[in-house]
């Protein structure tokens, strides 16, 4: 088992950032690789710091790949930098680059947590021919119902995505995005978990009920819990085990 932590320059972003990349015990000639996505509050420290991944990862043929994306919701912000390209063009050719990972989508996981199971869907919904599966623990998968409910968040959104009214039908809005590549996206492993007292089990019920419709592969679970390390700390261990059941039923 090795952790590495990464400072580089982003020709995209135009400045430097940082990736810590969990490399496993096993030994493989190409590696499967799930991109682990931080939250509002974290950075790309949070999933090692915070959980015993280091520990649970060992047990399974991942590359794992954690990125630093700010306060950016996984886009390409109103005011900032453009984190959404960062991560879905710039980021994979550098990990591939460095490391020995499978460039195939068979082997091709991403999951997340809150602001990053956002973004964990958003990728995978936005790329389906990118990836095998995508996960997202207590997401914050409704942007527009967020920032409608919560006047606090207004000036963070605005430098984010602009106005409300430029994310209603939006990249930005995992409505729209469903709507557009559902019928492209049937082969995805999906997984989606929230706490029975996080405050954001309504929207994740919301989602589970329309998109267990939607697609063939997908799963939703609740547990006691809020939205904190400890719920998060086991439902990581979770999606490591679903994604290796994934990848096995792709032949990789």
């Amino acid at each position: 088992m090795a952790i590495n932590h990464i400072h580089f320059s982003s020709q995209i972003l135009g400045k430097g950032t940082s990736v810590n990349v969990f490399l496993p015990q096993v030994k493989r000639a190409h590696y499967p690789v799930l991109y682990l996505l931080h939250g509002w509050s974290d950075d790309c420290h949070a999933w090692m710091d915070n959980t015993s991944l280091a520990r649970y990862g060992n047990e399974y043929p991942f590359i794992i790949v954690m990125p630093q994306v700010e306060l950016s919701y996984y886009t390409n912000m109103f005011q900032g930098e453009a984190y959404f390209d960062f991560l879905t063009q710039e980021l994979p050719a550098f990990i591939q680059q460095w490391f020995p990972v499978s460039p195939r989508p068979e082997a091709t996981f991403v999951a997340g947590l809150s602001m990053g199971g956002y973004g964990a869907f958003k990728w995978a919904l936005s790329y389906p021919n990118q990836f095998r599966g995508a996960a997202a623990l207590s997401g914050a998968l409704d942007v527009v119902n967020l920032w409608e409910n919560d006047p606090s968040r207004d000036k963070r959104f605005t430098r984010i995505f602009g106005s409300l009214a430029a994310v209603k039908g939006s990249e930005n809005d995992l409505q729209a995005i469903t709507a557009k590549h559902q019928a492209t996206a049937q082969h995805l492993c999906l997984y989606q978990s929230c706490g029975t007292e996080d405050f954001l089990l309504s929207v994740n019920r919301q989602y589970a009920r329309q998109w267990q419709s939607q697609f063939a592969n997908y799963e939703y679970q609740e547990h006691p819990g809020t939205h904190n390390w400890v719920f998060w700390d086991q439902e990581i261990q979770t999606v490591l085990a679903k994604f290796a059941h994934c990848l096995e039923d792709a032949g990789q």
